[in-house]
């Protein structure tokens, strides 16, 4: 008996138990799946596309990212070596002659004491009122208040003349002369006095001392000046500045002339500022600021 290939159906009975189809065992059944036909085996999936292709292609393009990938962290650790070590470095301009002079130059000018009063001329209510009521009033730094009789007993029986040396030179927290050294010996002896007798002192004021010889207005002026202006500098040698009274820094001055000092000062010299930084001041005041310096250093 022939065996009957997988593929086809058996064949049906007709009328009378008669084959229907004599000629063939059965008929050819088309496979439905090619999975269910041992005829044809299962077909291999061919992708398309590889979704892990990488973006280098040459070695060119290889070499060009490993060395890149070197460089970058290198320049980005060097970068921030730089922002960490990195110091604000000094201005070389900010130490030039010019910039020392506009930093050292006065903001304002304060003077002390009535105008028009003569030089040691002025009372000793005048001078407590300019200068030593800025601390005497409220007691700042241990100043004695102006009319408390409990701080000013102990000071009184020191005497006049002890209170005046002290008034002059400075004690603790008060400079000499109250901070106004163009105050005369006199005035701050007048304003000591004033200030005990307010705290039931009997002291007398000095009298105004008549001057040996009259002093010329130049003169007079000149030491104004320089109290107000020509100090901040001149007083401490700021900036080189020579020294009131060091004769020998100014001596090499003096040789040159008055006019060429004259002329140095106007127009500055060095760290100096035209006219000491002080515009307002009339060629005239600056002439007598010049010879009250150069006589103290004679």
């Amino acid at each position: 008996m022939l065996a009957r290939p997988a593929g086809f159906e058996p064949t049906t009975l007709g009328f009378g138990g008669q084959y229907s189809d004599p000629l063939s065992y059965g008929r050819w059944k088309e496979p439905q799946d090619s999975l269910e036909s041992p005829l044809f085996s299962i077909r291999p999936s061919v992708a398309t596309h590889d979704s892990h292709s990488s973006f280098i292609k040459t070695p060119q393009q290889l070499i060009v990212v490993i060395v890149a990938s070197f460089l970058v962290p290198v320049i980005g650790i060097v970068l921030l070596v730089q922002l960490v070590t990195s110091q604000r470095g000094a201005d070389p301009n900010a130490l030039t002659p010019e910039a020392v002079a506009k930093r050292l130059q006065p903001v304002g000018h304060l003077e002390f004491g009535a105008g028009g009063g003569a030089a040691g001329g002025k009372s000793g209510e005048e001078v407590v009122k300019t200068v030593c009521a800025a601390c005497h009033q409220t007691g700042v730094a241990g100043a004695p208040k102006i009319g408390d009789k409990a701080a000013w007993a102990p000071r009184i029986k020191e005497g006049l003349n002890e209170l005046v040396k002290d008034a002059i030179k400075g004690i603790r927290g008060m400079p000499p002369k109250g901070g106004n050294p163009s105050l005369t010996d006199d005035e701050v002896a007048r304003a000591v006095a004033f200030m005990a007798n307010q705290a039931g002192a009997k002291f007398k004021e000095p009298a105004p001392k008549a001057p040996a010889q009259k002093p010329g207005a130049g003169a007079a002026d000149g030491k104004k000046v320089y109290d107000s202006t020509c100090t901040v500098c001149h007083a401490t040698g700021v900036a080189n500045a020579p020294k009131l009274g060091d004769k020998a820094a100014w001596a090499p001055r003096i040789k040159e002339g008055m006019e060429t000092l004259l002329q140095s000062a106007l127009k500055g010299k060095g760290a100096m500022p035209p006219k000491g930084g002080n515009a307002s001041l009339s060629d005239a005041d600056v002439r007598a600021a010049i010879e009250f310096m150069v006589s103290q250093a004679r």
